[in-house]
């Protein structure tokens, strides 16, 4: 008597952008950053024990976004591979239809900080109940916003309400977990909640391929 329809688009009252995300979020500008495109660094003249921490990152991060459960945290030097990966992450689940939100750290806490402005038509409640409530929210370079008691607090209050209703949340960070706010470490350190990975392989500079003169450049060359 019934056929069942399953509709993966994203809700239609939802704000979206330009590239179909929502609009808090800037995937967009990561629109390049997917797992095909992630570098594994193998012909590098790398540490064995880098290139296995980077493998075990890509591995994890490819299983989180074909069934995303819980936290997961990728941490590491600059351009060691972590916004790639989690960029990798949010465009794998918008294929597929997911609501989320792709955004670096002080980038959030300047959208709550816009609603306080008389031009704001949104309440700060609303915005902030946007980030605590989207069912994938990716959280690039925590550690780089100033550490006021209102970041502090504000931070803590969306880790605390994702942590308790275990919503789907990946974080990166350049920072060693000693050097985080105690409050956020305490709930990353829950490992029935939140994997951890670190990425050791040094800045990733790009492959650099030989450039291979032609016979007709060097007959050229000769000629002039």
């Amino acid at each position: 008597m019934v056929t069942k329809v399953r509709i993966l688009a994203p809700d239609y009252r939802n704000p979206i952008g330009d590239f179909g995300d929502h609009k808090l979020s800037s995937l967009g500008l990561h629109h390049n950053q997917t797992f095909a495109s992630f570098d594994l660094r193998e012909g590098e003249a790398l540490k064995p024990e880098d290139l296995s921490s980077l493998k075990k990152a890509f591995t994890a991060a490819h299983k989180f976004a074909e069934r995303p459960r819980g936290w997961i945290v990728l941490m590491g030097h600059y351009s060691c591979g972590k916004t790639h990966l989690a960029a990798s992450i949010a465009l794998y689940r918008r294929e597929l239809g997911d609501d989320l939100i792709f955004k670096i750290v002080p980038d959030v806490l300047e959208d709550l900080k816009a609603t306080f402005g008389l031009s704001s038509n949104i309440s700060f409640s609303k915005q902030f109940e946007e980030f605590k409530s989207t069912n994938l929210l990716v959280l690039d370079d925590l550690g780089t916003q100033a550490p006021t008691p209102w970041v502090n607090e504000k931070l803590f209050q969306l880790f605390d309400h994702r942590y308790n209703a275990q919503l789907p949340t990946v974080i990166t960070t350049s920072l060693a977990l000693e050097e985080l706010d105690p409050r956020l470490r305490s709930r990353m350190l829950d490992r029935r909640l939140c994997s951890i990975y670190g990425i050791t392989v040094p800045p990733y500079t790009g492959s650099m391929k030989p450039v291979v003169e032609t016979t007709t450049k060097r007959s050229r060359s000769k000629q002039r």
